[in-house]
């Protein structure tokens, strides 16, 4: 067997068949000639088998097409592949950065579903044959660039080139308290029913969970990443200060979640451990990974073999069902764990994040909670249909997250989505189509409370219109049990039409054709020697009408900048004048007992402290509130998260160079 053969399966993710195929003398030539006999022959397993015949498939239409494939592409030819592909009229040249941080719009208006996946009819084979051509030519541009002399150009074009394999995912945060459905709703709406643990393991309050495609292999993966090993020392001390000063010790929260979480890792012999030894290393010897600070990686051919592996990484103590196995729990030494899925189209681009209410007291969990808040374009705030309106957690969540995800961040949708809509009292006692009935009946009136709820929320309503929420009523088991639902008993579909629309909106092929044309049109019109007037004479021309764009920019940032400053300014004599009213309810709130505990953490955490029930106090955002509150409707004004509307009241985007009058006076720069 010669190399080629061999990478090219670890390249499609067969290298467990390397040996097979070198035992039987597969070579490049014989590859191409491979028959499905031979092919069942070699590779027993059905799995493997047909991701092989897809692959070579493919391989052999790119080897059918590759004479027609110049050795140097012009950005012409290209053009013509990428509107072949797309069949899209938006599709044009462009340079942009594609690990662009800023806001994002989700506008699907005007796009029939059909229109937004033309990329599948046209067959998935095709569009990966030309993104697999054109990353090959860019592979050819990037080298032959870092040949060459180290110009300023040359350096931006191999940055650019660089950029055209940036992944942009769509975040989609998943918030909602244990037992209200979040990991059943998950699971049913990207269709691996047995991936995240559900039922009677209690959620960890700390571990956030994301959930994407795995592009790398068609494995199920979970890369497990710790908090660091000071983190931890730095967290013991804390816990152990809260166990050696408690005094009413059971009827105290802190001390309740400082037990469950030494007990979760060191089992009930921690409290004949001296504090001082918790860290030896004896008690990490199955997470090797943690002492060194390395991410731990679980790999699995199935997703229930996955889900029971990980389980310890994410999930509590359980007396019975899924986990009872399980000895050890190391739910508090994880910051983060990212599940991976094969094979799964709504996955493509969109990340699902499973969400802690708030922050964490351990500072690292809490950046990057907060960091997974302010970059979700859109929030599932998840809760049990037959208390929807009436349940305090979900609300408290929405309130005490939507300054991150409002004003600064990226959230553009909220989508209140109310589980288990199919539990009605005396389902026996009625017809098919009668609870049919009284299921759209309920789920109407349940979409009609939280609409009534969600306009009361006058903190939220700052940073996000009535608009901006939608509500879903879903069934996870109706939906597992059944294929052809009506849509009044299930709206899983409609989340998952929701993430294909997500999708659609970055096209991987569409997005790196269109970078690759932008890049091979630079080059081609700098390679150009005899237009050297004409520059000078567009350089002219473009410096006058920039000058005149940027002073209707300049003006509308100058009237922002003033009015933050009056809004500023306001907040700041309102922050002096009512600090004491601010902090009264903190420093010397009604219940008093163990307070002094309680205020110690605060401190000692930097202002900010998380209790057992998971309610955080935070003396920062307290303090700073008047200023905040002073800004919240100025913010939103000016940098609207809402798909219609555009920062700074629109000039940025309607700033245009008229570029089309340019090129029909100098068509020698056109490529420019």
């Amino acid at each position: 067997m010669d190399d080629f053969v061999c990478k090219k399966l670890t390249e499609w993710g067969l290298s467990d068949w390397i040996e097979r195929f070198k035992d039987e003398g597969i070579d490049k030539e014989s590859l191409e000639c491979l028959e499905d006999q031979e092919i069942d022959h070699l590779i027993p397993k059905v799995g493997p088998r047909s991701k092989f015949k897809k692959r070579l498939k493919l391989f052999k239409e790119e080897q059918n097409t590759a004479h027609q494939e110049a050795e140097i592409v012009s950005p012409t030819h290209l053009q013509r592949e990428q509107e072949e592909a797309v069949d899209s009229d938006q599709a044009g040249p462009s340079t942009s950065d594609t690990s662009d941080k800023g806001k994002r719009k989700l506008d699907f208006q005007g796009e029939t579903p059909a229109k937004k996946r033309q990329r599948d009819t046209i067959g998935s084979y095709s569009e990966e044959i030309i993104l697999s051509k054109v990353k090959r030519i860019m592979g050819h541009v990037y080298e032959s660039l870092h040949s060459e002399e180290n110009t300023k150009l040359n350096a931006f074009l191999k940055t650019k080139v660089c950029d055209l394999d940036t992944d942009k995912r769509e975040l989609v945060g998943v918030f909602g308290k244990t037992g209200a459905g979040k990991s059943s709703l998950i699971n049913a709406i990207i269709g691996e029913f047995n991936l995240l643990p559900s039922g009677s393991i209690k959620a960890c309050t700390s571990v956030m969970i994301k959930v994407e495609a795995n592009m790398h292999n068609p494995k199920y993966e979970a890369e497990i990443e710790f908090i660091t090993n000071e983190e931890w020392k730095d967290e013991l001390w804390s816990l152990c200060n809260i166990l050696e000063n408690d005094q009413e010790k059971e009827d105290n929260e802190d001390y309740r979640d400082t037990v469950e979480k030494l007990s979760a890792l060191y089992g009930e012999e921690w409290r004949n451990i001296p504090p001082e030894n918790l860290m030896d290393n004896k008690y990490f010897r199955e997470i090797p990974e943690f002492l060194y600070n390395k991410r731990k990686i679980l790999t699995c051919e199935t997703a229930r073999e996955l889900s029971a592996k990980f389980i310890k990484y994410t999930r509590s103590d359980s007396r019975d069902g899924e986990g009872k196995e399980v000895k050890r729990w190391y739910w508090p030494l994880v910051k983060c764990v990212t599940v991976r899925v094969p094979n799964n189209h709504l996955l493509q681009h969109v990340t699902l994040v499973d969400l802690p209410g708030s922050g964490d007291r351990n500072k690292s969990r809490d950046r990057m909670w907060k960091e997974f808040v302010g970059n979700c374009s859109t929030v599932w705030i998840v809760t049990e249909i037959n208390r929807a309106a009436a349940e305090k957690e979900p609300w408290e969540i929405l309130e005490s997250a939507c300054s991150l995800m409002g004003n600064g961040g990226q959230c553009q949708q909220i989508h209140f989505i109310c589980t288990k809509s199919d539990l009605l009292e005396n389902w026996d006692d009625h017809s098919k189509d009668a609870i049919r009935t009284l299921i759209f009946k309920s789920n109407m009136e349940a979409k009609e409370e939280v609409q009534k709820e969600f306009s009361k929320l006058n903190n939220v309503k700052k940073h996000f219109s009535d608009d901006c929420l939608k509500v879903f009523t879903v069934s996870s088991k109706e939906f597992k049990k059944k294929k052809n639902l009506q849509q009044d008993e299930t709206e899983i579909p409609k989340l998952q039409e929701f993430l294909q629309n997500l999708n659609d909106c970055h096209s991987e092929t569409l997005n790196y054709v269109s970078g690759a044309f932008g890049i091979l049109s630079l080059i081609q019109g700098s390679s150009c020697r005899d237009m050297a007037g004409s520059k000078a004479d567009v350089c002219s021309t473009l410096g006058e009408k920039i000058m005149k764009q940027l002073i209707d920019i300049r003006k509308s940032m100058d009237e922002t900048y003033e009015a933050f400053e009056k809004c500023l300014n306001e907040g700041v004599e309102k922050s002096v004048r009512s600090c004491e009213v601010t902090l009264r309810p903190i420093l010397y709130p009604k219940k008093s007992a163990g307070f002094h505990r309680t205020l110690k953490c605060v401190v000692e955490n930097s202002g900010i402290h998380k209790t057992g029930k998971g309610k955080q106090i935070n003396l920062n955002l307290k303090l700073s509130s008047w200023l905040t509150d002073s800004i919240d409707e100025e913010f939103k004004k000016t940098f609207p998260n809402e798909g219609k509307c555009a920062s700074f009241h629109g000039v940025i985007n309607s700033f245009s160079l008229n570029a089309e009058e340019l090129i029909e006076q100098y068509k020698a720069v056109e490529l420019q």
